[in-house]
């Protein structure tokens, strides 16, 4: 059973913490998990705000709640755990001595969770003050979001800045990917399933495509997103991490250290993409105005209301890992804003069989297909070949296993990546957060591509409400490989 802690959430009225953080909270009080004597303190910059913010919140979970999740005797209840406070995260001020003495109100074995939901470029100052004021404790840990710098060097001195107040140890790097239930899925079908784990390496797959697609566009992020793009928003860490998932060895034991070392092999393994190599097997794009869902939505030069940017909002790569297991399969890497369809998903594409035993005229006899979806719905297919059972004839068809894993366990838990991370970094578990050498390889892989991308070229243009610019289906035709786009026939 998790002891009572509280959590400190920096930037509290931002939309973060009140679109995710909040009702992962609430969801973590109705299952039983938010553990009495608890407290969320959430920080606001003016009086006024902090007067509005139960208000605030109470209107938050009435919005971003799923249907049926909110009742008003939850919400009494959840309000009493709510205890907001002024707070200029970038100035030491009176109101860090009020934050303190809340703080110390309560056993200081207690464990203390600051979470930054703030721009990185604070999170040292932050970090400083939290040290000058004396707020951290020996079972106080700093959960810090993603992207943490723009390249490797900026990076390294936020990283850098953290760790001069925090030890390793209590840095919690959070990817929210990394929290989904399906995602977790994942290690336990590989690793405890033979079927799976003895045919999981370039002897038995083909290829291996990881998608990460939005039918959003800017958003209220237009200022962040022209200076980050799609690679250093999405694949530096999103999608690498996904990717570690899926390539890694088994661990030793599943915990921290032990996961950590075998997702750091796999990055290292990575085949870096050096000037000629960027051009060969990465396609970026730029969305302009298009039809998504049958309306007409604006291009991303319109929404950011500028004559001329080349940041990228779709990327397309194809990539190696340089060991054993996976010598000669190539792994497909997708993300993009205005995409035709909103999802998260993993395909293993296995070969195809060595000798077919059927005549052409029973049908085309295709590879069997494992998709893992981690969004909108989590669900797993598999999908075989199968004959017709309405024809006396011998016709083959693929036919699809469909795992609904939200039907499967209805029994009123309410899968939330925000809520296992934050739950977790109170438990003091950090197998799911990243560490710093992850942070810093990771880096290492994507910074020659930006400088390569700084000095040639320019995205492709694409339609919102398409799959992505041509040349990304191209990338896959070199290898007689296609997409497989979420909607398809699995």
């Amino acid at each position: 059973m998790l002891n009572p802690f509280d959590i400190i959430i920096f930037g509290g009225g931002g939309d973060l913490a009140l679109r995710k953080l909040l009702p992962a909270m609430y969801r973590a009080y109705q299952e039983g998990n938010l553990p009495e004597g608890s407290r969320i303190l959430p920080t606001v910059r003016e009086e006024s705000k902090r007067a509005d913010y139960i208000e605030t919140a109470h209107n938050a979970l009435k919005e971003f709640l799923s249907k049926g999740e909110y009742n008003a005797k939850d919400w009494k209840a959840f309000s009493t755990y709510l205890v907001p406070v002024v707070s200029n995260v970038t100035e030491a001020d009176d109101n860090w001595d009020v934050l303190k003495g809340i703080l110390d109100e309560h056993d200081s074995n207690k464990s203390r969770v600051f979470y930054l939901s703030l721009p990185p470029a604070v999170y040292g100052t932050c970090c400083e003050i939290l040290s000058t004021k004396g707020l951290i404790t020996p079972t106080s840990r700093v959960v810090v979001e993603k992207p943490i710098g723009y390249c490797g060097e900026s990076a390294e001195a936020i990283n850098g800045k953290i760790a001069e107040f925090f030890d390793e140890e209590q840095i919690f790097r959070i990817d929210h990917y990394l929290g989904k239930e399906t995602v977790q899925n994942l290690m336990a079908l590989r690793f405890s399933n033979s079927l799976f784990e003895n045919m999981w390496d370039a002897k038995s797959i083909d290829n291996i495509q990881i998608s990460l697609s939005e039918t959003v566009g800017l958003e209220s992020r237009a200022g962040f997103y022209d200076k980050a793009g799609a690679l250093r928003d999405m694949v530096q860490n999103h999608l690498l991490q996904l990717l570690c998932l899926v390539a890694m060895e088994s661990p030793n034991k599943l915990n921290a250290n032990s996961i950590r070392t075998e997702k750091l092999k796999v990055l290292e393994a990575l085949r870096p993409l050096l000037e000629g190599d960027v051009d060969e097997n990465i396609v970026r794009g730029q969305y302009v105005p298009g039809d998504l869902n049958g309306k007409i939505v604006p291009g991303y030069l319109e929404e950011l209301n500028e004559g001329s940017s080349k940041t990228e909002t779709f990327v397309a790569i194809r990539a190696h890992i340089d060991n054993w297991r996976w010598a000669g399969v190539p792994f497909y890497l997708r993300t993009g804003k205005r995409m035709a369809k909103r999802c998260a998903e993993i395909v293993v594409e296995y070969k195809k069989v060595s000798h077919n035993i059927y005549e052409e005229n029973v049908g085309n006899i295709e590879p069997n297909r494992l998709v893992i979806r981690l969004q909108p719905e989590e669900t797993i297919q598999l999908t075989l070949m199968s004959k017709r059972l309405d024809n006396l004839e011998m016709q083959l068809e693929p036919v699809t296993m469909n795992i609904e894993l939200s039907q499967a366990y209805s029994n009123g838990f309410h899968s939330d990546a925000y809520k296992r991370l934050m739950l977790d970094a109170a438990a003091n578990n950090p197998s799911l957060f990243i560490h710093r050498d992850e942070v810093r390889q990771a880096w290492k892989w994507i910074d020659p591509i930006i400088e390569r991308w700084q000095t040639k070229g320019k995205p492709a243009l694409y339609r919102a409400g398409s799959w992505g610019p041509d040349d990304a289906d191209e990338l896959l035709a070199e290898n007689n490989h296609v997409w497989f786009n979420t909607g398809d026939k699995a």
